[in-house]
């Protein structure tokens, strides 16, 4: 699969388009990130979702290092052509680094952010080398 039949602005944003990720079982949203078009290119190629790691500012396959890997369900691109949505498999159970389902784990209570849930892994043990 391509990049032919897909028309993306990444011109518009520097190179790099945001991307939510969301659970194609349950719809929750588990990410944002951004991808390049060789991000897109790896993602349609391997099945696998890669994105454009702006603080390594390098290519990134989700869960290299911990094997939370995110299978490409489906992909959406917006109407206006510059934001991408992937439905996916989520391996491991956590698509957040600190161990969490998702990166949006904590709720706004009106005084502070308070955690939902419980996280699936220690990033501790998950992310020892990093």
């Amino acid at each position: 699969m391509g990049l032919s039949g897909l028309r993306l602005k990444f011109e518009k944003n520097g190179g790099l388009l945001p991307v939510i990720a969301q659970d194609y079982q349950t719809n929750e949203v588990l990410m944002l990130a951004y991808m390049n078009e060789l991000a897109l290119q790896k993602t349609l190629e391997t099945g696998q979702v890669h994105y454009w790691s702006r603080s390594r500012n390098k290519l990134w396959l989700k869960g290299e290092t911990s094997g939370h890997v995110q299978l490409l369900k489906e992909l959406f691109v917006d109407c206006d052509e510059d934001t991408i949505l992937v439905k996916v498999e989520q391996v491991g159970g956590a698509a957040c680094h600190t161990g969490y389902k998702s990166c949006f784990y904590r709720k706004f209570d009106g005084q502070g952010l308070m955690p939902q849930g419980k996280p699936v892994f220690d990033p501790k043990e998950v992310y020892k080398n990093e």
